[in-house]
């Protein structure tokens, strides 16, 4: 592998900051790679959006962003994203490694006592038929309820950049998770949308009951780490490490908490 290669970056995409999740995950197993990460701030939220329009606006900024920055690898750290246009990605970017988000409903199938499993995602996510086909291929013996929240990825952005929010209004969107039913509850919640674990800990406190909540942040940095050869004695590139918002113009806050993952945001 030639130095070149060695130098070029990851990149790390989402709607908005959610994966920062994910890039913090990665970061701790790739510490000799440099990061890009790309919020599309302008778009977002995705959870709006025709399939058909947001399927072109992501394969647009793809063409532009693989050409600008040239990564080894591209991290889709988006439900949303990775479920609609993923394979539209791999089939139009071929020569690019893309490693995706997608519900683990998998792993929450194998690690469930009751049975009883919800995926708290955004409502383009539980639309999919890709997390419908999750479902059918892995959770057959549970009962899996999709829970499709209209403002949760919002309110993650505005607790991501210090805001306070309402206790009533969290505990509203993640009741539909707690599922009663034949003696026995829900006690694994999905966290299906990369900006739901920076709430994680309002979860716990406002939940009705005790559940795991899971989130797959370490399991897709360790997908890409897989991707991305380990090369000794190389020297992390001091070019990279820098955020990207699509809209051009992100706002103090939000430079402010770029500055604490470590990303200049010129």
């Amino acid at each position: 592998m030639t130095a070149n290669n060695v130098s070029r970056p990851v990149l790390v995409f989402d709607s908005g900051i959610g994966g920062l999740t994910v890039l913090r995950e990665a970061r701790v197993l790739m510490p000799e790679r440099g990061f890009i990460y790309v919020a599309d701030d302008a778009g977002f939220p995705y959870g709006g959006w025709e399939e058909e329009a947001l399927t072109a606006r992501i394969l647009s900024l793809f063409e532009r962003l693989l050409s600008d920055y040239r990564p080894e690898i591209c991290i889709i750290a988006c439900n949303t994203a990775f479920t609609l246009a993923g394979a539209a990605l791999r089939e139009k970017f071929p020569d690019m490694t893309f490693v995706g988000t997608v519900p683990a409903i998998k792993p929450a199938a194998e690690r469930t006592r009751s049975g009883l499993v919800s995926v708290l995602a955004t409502p383009g996510t539980v639309k999919r038929a890709y997390t419908r086909d999750l479902i059918q291929s892995f959770a057959t013996q549970c009962h899996v309820r999709l829970v499709g929240s209209e403002n949760l990825a919002r309110m993650a952005e505005a607790y991501i950049r210090g805001e306070a929010l309402s206790d009533d209004e969290i505990r509203a969107e993640i009741a539909p998770c707690f599922v009663e039913m034949d003696g026995k509850k829900t006690d694994i919640v999905v966290l299906a949308c990369t900006h739901y674990p920076f709430m994680a800990n309002l979860f716990r406190r406002l939940a009705p009951w005790p559940v795991d909540w899971l989130d797959p942040a370490e399991a897709i940095a360790r997908q890409a780490r897989r991707k991305v050869p380990l090369v000794d004695g190389v020297e992390h590139p001091e070019e990279f490490d820098f955020a990207v918002f699509t809209s051009g113009n992100p706002d103090f806050a939000t430079r402010r908490l770029m500055q604490g993952f470590g990303l200049s945001t010129n």
